[in-house]
Order: structure tokens, then sequence, then C-alpha cells
């Protein structure tokens, strides 16, 4: 657990008597997401060197956000946990935070005037899986995704100097097609933690049960339901495929690696004909060196950066 916060009580003693310093709030940050570097965007490296503190800040915000929701065990804990790190954000956005995640975000929603709707609405989905664990249709899906997935675009844009609402709206596709395939891709582990976002009305569509996937029951009924939220999900990919042609060509390589792997995942599932009860499909390393090698090629050469 990256937080530590096993129980509640142990919350205050994550709050310093004394407020850290900017330069050491970063530090923390800075360390937290390197820590975690298979999960922070390696693309961002690419990006002006001056924005990364800012990348650090949020990804710290969401890190520990994510971990006080998934890793106390015990939901009541994560909503009594969630709602002092809605007072944190709150104080932040006063310039009272004390938390060092909270005083290098301070200095970034500041320095980049960034509305706190985003980081309110990803506490919401962290709520929410507190709460909810069964979707009755795809628009109840979606909708956690506009929760748990389209504020992490909205903030890298915020970063980057982009407000446009069209961008916004692309941004939103994309981000959205992103957590559907990994949670196409994570049937069986989120059903092992009590989730299933496969939409129930859905599943009794094409004949599939929950005791079949508590059985982890691959047939042609599973098969026949999970291509057509994969078909979904590619319209929502090549929805916002535009935005990596309306940004910075640093920024649209994130964009278009992040976009471009998550559908090689629908790829990987299509060839495993939807069977990923038995075997999580995931992009081997050799397919992500040359997904990245063939995205830096597109973007970046033979052009040279603008300054």
């Amino acid at each position: 657990m990256t937080t530590a916060l096993a129980q509640p009580a142990a919350w205050e003693g994550t709050l310093p008597d004394s407020t850290p310093s900017v330069a050491d709030a970063r530090l923390y940050c800075e360390q937290l997401a390197r820590s975690h570097y298979e999960n922070f965007p390696v693309a961002t490296v690419l990006l002006p060197k001056g924005l990364r503190p800012h990348f650090y800040a949020i990804y710290a915000y969401c890190r520990w956000a994510d971990d006080l929701g998934d890793e106390t065990g015990d939901p009541q804990r994560s909503l009594w946990l969630l709602d002092r790190w809605e007072e944190e954000l709150r104080a932040c956005y006063r310039g009272q935070g004390r938390h060092p995640v909270f005083v290098a975000l301070a200095e970034t929603v500041r320095a980049r005037d960034i509305p706190v709707e985003p980081f309110l609405d990803l506490i919401t989905a962290f709520r929410q899986d507190q709460i909810q664990t069964r979707y009755w249709n795809f628009d109840e899906v979606l909708g956690y995704c506009r929760y748990s997935a389209n504020p992490v675009g909205r903030l890298v844009l915020y970063v980057c100097g982009y407000r446009d609402p069209e961008l916004q709206r692309l941004s939103d596709f994309t981000c959205t097609a992103l957590q559907l395939a990994n949670f196409w891709q994570d049937v069986r582990r989120d059903y092992r933690i009590g989730r299933i976002y496969l939409p129930l009305d859905a599943m009794a569509h094409y004949g599939y049960s929950e005791d079949d996937l508590h059985a982890l029951r691959f047939n042609p009924n599973f098969s026949a339901l999970l291509r057509h939220l994969v078909e979904r999900t590619w319209t929502l990919f090549r929805q916002g495929l535009p935005l990596a042609g309306r940004v910075d060509r640093r920024l649209a390589v994130d964009i278009e690696l992040f976009s471009r792997g998550g559908m090689e995942i629908l790829r990987s599932i299509e060839r495993q004909n939807y069977d990923v009860l038995r075997r999580r499909p995931h992009l081997e390393k050799s397919q992500m060196m040359m997904l990245g090698a063939s995205v830096l090629a597109a973007h970046l050469w033979p052009r040279r950066w603008r300054r």
C-alpha cells in the first residue's frame, strides 16, 4: 500500500506539524511517481521540463486517492479517508493544504489555473467504487468513466495549456475508451475483488449469467457479449483520434501512445477470440517498444521541437 493508511486513526499522522516546503513537497511527489514508474506516463519525459512537477503532483494526488479507495479492505474506512482527502483538497484551494501532495498541488493549480472539479470527480469515482459493484447498462458504465477516467485527460490538457471544450470532448472519448479497454481486459481480476463492469442488461441479452462468470465459464455467449462491448469501445477510440492532431506534437506523442496502446489491447482481446477469462490479454514488451518507436517516428522525426 502506497499510503500506509491502514487505519483511519493514522490519517492525522500523515499531516505534518509544520507544512513542508514547496521544494520538499515536489520531491515527495516526484519520488512517489517514479516509484510507480510502470503506471506513470513515460511520454511525459518528452514534455517541457517545467511541466513535469505538475504531472508528478497530479499523479501523486491520484495515487493516494486510489489507495485510499482500494487498499484499506473496508469500504466504510475508505469512505472516511476519502472524505478527509476531499477536505485537504478544498484546503489546498484555499492555500491551506498541509499534506505534501497538496502543498505541491497548490502550486500546480495556481500556475496552470486548474479548476477543482476534475479532482473532485476523481474522488467521486473512488467513493462509487465503495458503494456500487454492478452496472445495469452501458450508460451506467459510461457514467462511471465520466468520473474515473475523463478527469485525468482534462487535467493533462489543463497542465499543457488547453482549455478548449472541443478538445476536452475528444479527450473524454479517449479516456473513456481506455477505461473500457481496461475493464474488458480485467474481467476476471475485477470479479475476484467483487466488481462487475460488464453491463448486466448486455449479459442478460447474450445469455451469460453471474453464475457463469463465477465459474469463469468461457462460451459462445461470453464471446458474443465481449465482442459487442469491444466494438462499442472501438467507436469511442475512433471518436477521440482527432485529438492528437490538434495539440502540440509533444503532447500528441503522449496521447497517441495511450490511444494506440488501448487499441492494441482490444486487438489482443480479439486475437484471443474474446477469451479474457482464462488468459489476461496484454502487450508484450516487444510490442510496446515497436509501438513507441512508430509513434515517435511519426510525430518527431525529422522535425525539431518548437521552443
